[in-house]
């Protein structure tokens, strides 16, 4: 259909007064609202005021001007229908060919500080939704768009053709369906917020938009992408600024997610390295260069090929410590312009800046199964000192208690079973995701070899028997944490007791599957 008509309604300016421009000097007449209609006006581009076209003011502050058959006639009106276009004629309504409509601010709004429930209503929009709908229903015969960055190829059709095509009309309407969608998903959410209806309110909307097409996921015959929230703010994968590197894969984006919540665990200059969302080396020190060299000594061969993430700023001795290994991605707070200047010699190293990590306890983790979702929350908390009992005879040192909640931290961040062996603040061995946790602790101790002599053992469970402790007594480990609550704990604690053996029970387990 040729665009002889245009209303043009947004909250979003980019690029409306040069779209408004270029439809003008195509022959296009312009219909126009409040601020939309001044910036054009001022440009000193012709345009008609909504109101000249309904008869009827805007009134109520606003909240009504396009709810109007003027208006809405025009957009839904079947151009070919006889009986559509008699109801035109009798009522003198025109046809209204592209709808450019982008919607009140509201996710804006209601993230900005001491916001007021009554700001967030008012942001809500009534009459832009009506439009857009109408216009991407009626796709067919109209075009419509909600995204600025489609203005020029919109006008790029217009100049060659005189029409937006078929197939992209259909494609603005689906987007447009998308925006729609979205934005009263997110209204939903905030007033279910507001009714204090939890983290888990009776029907789920949750709305993501593409960041990147993937090569592939896990393996390369499946099909990937990345989708993240458009209005996230915080520090991670989602909003970090990528400065060197491929781009990142399925497995990498996981990994990178991985190395930074583990990094982010401790208040200490932390360096975490990943293989397959498991830590195989972590360390902390008084400088990151010396919490980074902790990590990668803990298990240089693993180390090879894997995922860096650090708590600080990425400075010249921890990057050239990091340039002697093959990484595949760095991510960090934020990287020195010395640092940079070493580390991107490598052209492929994928180098994430991601602000600094804290915990979200809103935060959501989302796990699919066919037909549905498992929504819980994250698991941010970690049982702090205060709240942990020593039940041995033996008790812990200072020391003992620094090796033991460091040992604590790391295990939080491997895949159940799990068991951590520590010491120096770094980690000598670790045994991931096994089917029972004496073989998670055999790997873990075979891995730290004569190094588990004097160590600390940390498992993410409870032992359901005493043969991991005594596992441990053989191989030389002088104190266990772990959550406690078997049936059979007062087993474990003979055997700890036996030996000299000092445990820790927090409690609290971090099964993480």
């Amino acid at each position: 259909m040729k665009i002889k008509r245009a209303l043009l309604s947004v909250s979003d300016k980019t690029g409306i007064v040069e779209f408004a421009n270029a439809l003008h000097n195509l022959g296009v007449e312009l219909v126009s609202t409040g601020g939309t209609m001044k910036a054009i006006k001022d440009a000193g581009i012709p345009v008609t005021y909504v109101s000249e076209v309904t008869g009827f003011p805007e009134i109520m502050d606003g909240r009504v001007k396009t709810l109007n058959p003027y208006i809405h006639g025009g957009i839904l009106a079947i151009r070919d229908n006889p009986s559509h276009q008699a109801a035109m004629d009798e009522h003198k309504i025109t046809g209204i060919d592209l709808v450019a409509v982008n919607l009140y601010p509201f996710r804006q709004t209601v993230a900005k500080p001491g916001v007021t429930l009554d700001d967030a209503v008012e942001n809500i929009d009534i009459g832009g939704p009506a439009m857009i709908r109408a216009a991407a229903k009626n796709f067919h015969y109209v075009t419509v768009v909600v995204n600025p960055a489609r203005y020029g190829e919109i006008i790029a059709q217009l100049t060659t053709g005189s029409e937006v095509n078929f197939k992209s009309r259909m494609a603005l309407a689906q987007e447009a369906f998308s925006h729609t969608a979205g934005y009263d998903a997110y209204i939903s959410r905030y007033l279910s917020g507001q009714l204090e209806q939890g983290l888990f309110p009776e029907t789920l909307h949750l709305v993501y938009e593409k960041a990147q097409d993937l090569r592939y996921g896990e393996n390369p015959h499946q099909a990937a992408a990345f989708y993240c929230e458009q209005y996230y703010s915080g520090p991670g994968v989602a909003n970090a600024r990528q400065l060197n590197g491929k781009e990142l894969s399925f497995n990498n984006i996981v990994d990178v997610e991985a190395a930074y919540a583990l990094a982010a665990e401790f208040e200490q200059p932390a360096a975490a390295i990943i293989k397959h969302t498991n830590p195989c080396g972590t360390g902390i020190g008084e400088t990151l260069a010396e919490a980074y060299n902790k990590a990668y000594q803990a298990d240089p061969l693993s180390a090879y090929g894997g995922i860096i993430g650090v708590n600080r700023e990425v400075d010249a001795d921890t990057a050239q410590l990091i340039s002697e290994l093959f990484a595949e991605a760095v991510i960090a707070p934020a990287f020195s312009q010395q640092a940079l200047d070493i580390l991107t010699k490598k052209k492929n190293v994928r180098l994430l800046a991601a602000g600094l990590s804290q915990p979200d306890s809103t935060r959501l983790d989302v796990k699919s199964v066919a037909g549905g979702v498992l929504l819980q929350q994250s698991d941010m908390t970690t049982a702090m000192k205060d709240a942990m009992k020593v039940v041995t005879k033996r008790q812990p040192t200072a020391a003992d208690w620094e090796q033991l909640l460091f040992a604590w931290k790391v295990v939080k961040h491997v895949k159940s079973n799990a068991i951590v062996i520590a010491n120096n603040n770094k980690t000598l061995g670790v045994g991931a995701g096994q089917m029972n946790r004496v073989g998670a602790a055999g790997i873990a101790l075979a891995q730290a070899g004569e190094q588990a002599r004097g160590a600390v053992l940390a498992s993410d469970a409870f032992f359901p028997f005493a043969d991991t402790v005594q596992a441990a007594v053989e191989a030389g480990i002088t104190a266990i944490i772990q959550p406690g609550g078997s049936v059979h704990d007062e087993d474990s604690i003979k055997v700890a007791d036996e030996h000299g053996i000092i445990m820790i029970f927090t409690g609290m387990r971090h099964f993480k599957h």
